[in-house]
């Protein structure tokens, strides 16, 4: 319904912002790292998803659609909701989030509120098996194309894996491969750089 907020952060707190969208105030829950690039009075973006229940409609906001493509692959776990969800992306960046689900790095989960050794494995094993089987976003029309997906081996691979569970395609992570130290470099850190050069 919403893809995205342009207007002025007008009251900012904990996990929320308020974005006053030609005098409208509309209230997105969020993380501590969009929140620590707002700023009072200054017009910001925010991608949003926008979460009906039953009894409440809650609006979520992100400064980067990574980080709202990530929270929506999070939320697609059973049992895995978007306060669990928020709690993730506050204590870990989507890079570090990717490389997680690459490497079934748990702990890089448990750090966050809330989250235990049960609720990160499982979101490790439903995120890897759904990237085994080509269904993550960048999977079927992005990652090779063919919906299927073999597991990555090595760091080329797995940093490719990784980027692609960001949305990137085939090409622009070629490129941004290139000329990378890959296999001086940790696979975090490969991620890192090849997302700086898409950047610029």
């Amino acid at each position: 319904m919403f893809y995205y907020l342009k207007g002025r952060a007008a009251h900012l707190a904990p996990n929320l912002a308020v974005i006053d969208c030609g005098g409208v105030g509309y209230a997105c829950r969020t993380t501590s790292y969009t929140l620590s690039g707002l700023q009072m009075g200054q017009e910001v973006t925010l991608y949003t998803h926008l979460n009906v229940r039953e009894d409440a409609m809650e609006l979520y906001g992100f400064g980067t659609e990574k980080e709202r493509n990530c929270f929506q692959l999070l939320i697609g776990v059973s049992g895995v909701g978007p306060k669990a969800a928020l709690s993730i992306l506050s204590a870990t960046t989507p890079e570090g989030l990717a490389t997680a689900i690459i490497t079934g790095d748990e702990k890089a989960l448990t750090v966050a509120q809330g989250i235990g050794k049960k609720i990160a494995q499982r979101i490790l094993l439903e995120l890897k098996d759904k990237l085994a089987k080509g269904q993550l976003p960048a999977g079927e029309e992005r990652y090779g194309g063919t919906g299927v997906t073999v597991i990555p081996q090595n760091k080329s691979s797995e940093a490719t894996a990784a980027l692609a569970v960001l949305g990137y395609s085939p090409a622009e992570i070629a490129v941004a491969l290139k000329g990378l130290d890959l296999e001086g470099l940790s696979l975090e850190e490969i991620v890192r750089q090849a997302l700086r050069k898409m950047i610029k």
